[in-house]
């Protein structure tokens, strides 16, 4: 079984004044579909809007960049519509059907990367979304007598509702439009920044790897899946895991630039290749990852389709080397004690002078 791992960079699904929408397409990118995971990449310019929509798969997004993010949401079963603020470094779970709308109330670009499970979605690999307005928008598929009697509308006002809108996705707002303020509060609880979180593995001159899941941002148990933030500073390395909770990876190079590789089941590499900011990469299902940061500092996200991942290390206090009896080590390995302990001794976050 050969599995194509190239990483990909988003392709534009639409694009105006406003800013734009970038997905990666299953047809290009046929990983995505194999294994049931997505993505999409929102750019909005100042003033930019998304008008109100839902989508078929359940979904994460992280700001990449920006600092006056506007998020509006109504979600699965809620009685009203929810306003959160959004910055650089924020996540926030998307579950499937929610709708929402986004708004950049900013000076610079708010840039937000989505990353789901799409094992229910329409076209697998892929996000496929639903407009509640604009010229494609839903309503303006019902015939006008349907319409009509729904609404207790005239043809003339079913041609107001359905038709005044001509925009497709995102428009840009005049800067004298009023739109809803964020609700600070329900911010805190809905919105985690995971750039501003202690991160649980963190070394010196290499960098750091922190783990988001349900038990500390509880709205990610909607979603069903668990992100991770992983930074190494230039040159370090992040030793090659594992998932063992038979999930998968799926990661999203937010920053910097760097090397990934990927080894099968057969020992084989699956994957050793340059990767930049805005790359994509699938890693199957206990497929073993390890990464390298280039010249500069490289910072990955990744979901992974569990919201309780379990990572195997193979370096690292941690790792298997040192659960593993040494006597079962030296037959496997068929090295002396000596080189086992020196194995011991390794870290999972290596600094670029190690």
């Amino acid at each position: 079984m050969e599995l194509d791992l190239t990483p990909k960079s988003a392709q534009p699904l639409f694009e105006g004044e406003g800013g734009g929408y970038y997905t990666w397409y299953s047809s290009q990118m046929p990983i995505l579909a194999r294994t049931n995971v997505g993505a999409g990449r929102f750019v909005l310019h100042p003033r930019g809007f998304a008008f109100p929509h839902y989508a078929d798969s359940s979904k994460v997004g992280y700001v990449v960049q920006g600092s006056d993010g506007v998020v509006g949401m109504v979600l699965p079963d809620g009685k009203e519509e929810v306003v959160l603020k959004l910055e650089q470094g924020d996540v926030i779970a998307v579950p499937v059907g929610a709708v929402s709308w986004w708004f950049n109330d900013g000076d610079t670009d708010l840039i937000i990367v989505f990353l789901g499970e799409t094992s229910k979605a329409l076209i697998p690999g892929q996000f496929t979304y639903f407009l509640l307005t604009g010229a494609v928008g839903v309503i303006g598929g019902f015939s006008t007598e349907l319409t009509g009697k729904v609404y207790n509308f005239d043809k003339d006002e079913v041609q107001k509702l359905t038709k005044s809108q001509a925009e497709l996705f995102i428009v840009k707002l005049d800067k004298n439009q009023a739109l809803p303020k964020p609700q600070i509060d329900i911010t805190k609880k809905l919105v985690y920044n995971i750039d501003a979180a202690s991160a649980e593995n963190v070394v010196e001159n290499a960098g750091l790897v922190k783990t988001l899941t349900e038990k500390e941002f509880p709205f990610m148990g909607e979603i069903g899946l668990s992100l991770i933030r992983v930074k190494l500073e230039a040159g370090a390395i992040k030793a090659p895991s594992y998932a063992i909770t038979t999930a998968i990876q799926l990661i999203y190079i937010a920053r910097g630039s760097g090397k990934i590789e990927i080894v099968d089941f057969n020992g084989k590499s699956a994957l050793d290749t340059r990767v930049k900011a805005g790359d994509l990469i699938v890693v199957p299902q206990l497929f073993v990852v390890g990464k390298i940061a280039g010249k500069e500092t490289m910072e990955c996200y990744s979901i992974t389709t569990t919201t309780k991942p379990l990572f195997e290390e193979l370096a690292g206090k941690g790792s298997i080397w040192g659960k593993l009896s040494s006597s079962i080590q030296e037959v496997g390995l068929n090295v002396d004690s000596e080189f086992i302990s020196k194995m011991k001794k390794s870290s999972d976050l290596i600094p670029p002078s190690y």
